[in-house]
């Protein structure tokens, strides 16, 4: 049975039309049905203007989107209606196997818990973007959700994050780094100090501390931190990308055509890497069923990229692996 991955359409700055286009995109390539959750009225009219076909598509009418600039907890009180909730709502009672927005990340992390609810025994939910670097790709976990945490946290986020880059990413047994100021056990807050202690004895593949500096390596595969530290480190990190990026631009716009032609074929495929579009989103991991939350500026590729990253975590049952890693856990301290 195809895999059945619900859209809200309306999450995003360029939405419906990128959403639509995108989820085409992903009924014709990927084997997916989709479910758009929003204004049937608008989809169809944007669908009938741009000439994109509907087919393998289905859509659960609202005329209500949640408002980015709107207090998160609000998607479980006025916002309960919006295309987001909607969305939820729908993969909390099994109408799909996965779900992907655009929208406001505070109002998905909110929704994903009350609605969706968190696996049994995860404390917290945590965005984790998968990143570039000069090996492979990095997953960062957490990026921006739990600003406070405790050691144990750290511990769930980094056994989510190889659970993900393991069934997704196709990683097996990937290194765990634990972001700090320094290389040596005894550096950083109580936190790092404790959760260095924990994370030794977690059975999980621990490489120790990394310093941000040597992120971009990619010989750890899996960084954990705190949602504070998490956020300022991924800014950065998509900060630099752009720099480095006008950089090259500007030197290779006075190297002539011969110079660029020659490297034109590598300035692409760097580009290519660095770009948020071709992973598609963040993987809220924690959640019973998997949630995508793809970059407000999502275009068509991103948005058919978010789907098929769906579809990966349904195919690879990532909810099931960190399920039965939690399980683990729980008997492991009774014994």
């Amino acid at each position: 049975m195809a895999v059945k991955v619900i859209v809200d359409a309306f999450g995003g700055d360029n939405a419906p039309l990128e959403v639509v286009y995108g989820c085409a995109r992903a009924v014709r390539e990927l084997g997916v049905n989709i479910i758009l959750t929003g204004s049937e009225t608008k989809i169809k009219k944007c669908a009938e203007e741009n000439s994109i076909s509907l087919d393998g598509i289905e859509i659960v009418h609202t005329d209500d989107v949640f408002d980015i600039h709107e207090e998160p907890k609000e998607i479980i009180k006025s916002g309960k209606n919006s295309s987001m909730a909607l969305g939820l709502s729908l993969l909390a009672e099994g109408k799909g196997d996965a779900f992907v927005s655009a929208g406001s990340t505070g109002a998905l992390v909110m929704g994903a818990t009350f609605i969706v609810k968190r696996i049994k025994g995860i404390k917290r939910i945590a965005p984790s973007p998968v990143m570039p670097a000069a090996k492979g790709s990095i997953l960062l976990t957490d990026a921006g959700a739990n600003t406070e945490c405790r050691p144990e946290m750290l511990v769930q986020f980094a056994m989510m994050g190889c659970a993900y880059m393991e069934k997704v990413m196709g990683i097996q047994n990937p290194k765990v780094g634990l972001l700090n100021i320094g290389a040596e056990e005894t550096k950083g807050r109580d936190l790092e100090i404790e959760t260095y202690k924990l994370l030794e004895k977690s059975g999980l593949n621990f490489a120790g501390n990394i310093e941000a500096r040597n992120m971009t390596d990619g010989d750890v595969q899996v960084i954990v931190t705190d949602g504070f530290t998490g956020n300022i480190a991924l800014k950065l990190y998509e900060g630099m990308g752009s720099f480095f990026a006008g950089k090259m631009k500007w030197i290779f716009s006075g190297a002539g055509k011969i110079g660029a032609l020659f490297s034109i074929k590598k300035i692409n495929q760097f580009r290519k890497q660095m770009d948020y579009k071709e992973v598609g989103g963040s993987a809220l991991l924690g959640v019973k069923k998997p949630v995508i939350k793809a970059h407000g500026s999502s275009d068509r590729t991103a948005f058919f990229n978010a789907v098929r990253q769906a579809k990966r975590c349904v195919e690879g049952n990532v909810t099931g692996e960190i399920e039965a890693y939690v399980a683990k856990l729980a008997a492991d301290e009774k014994e």
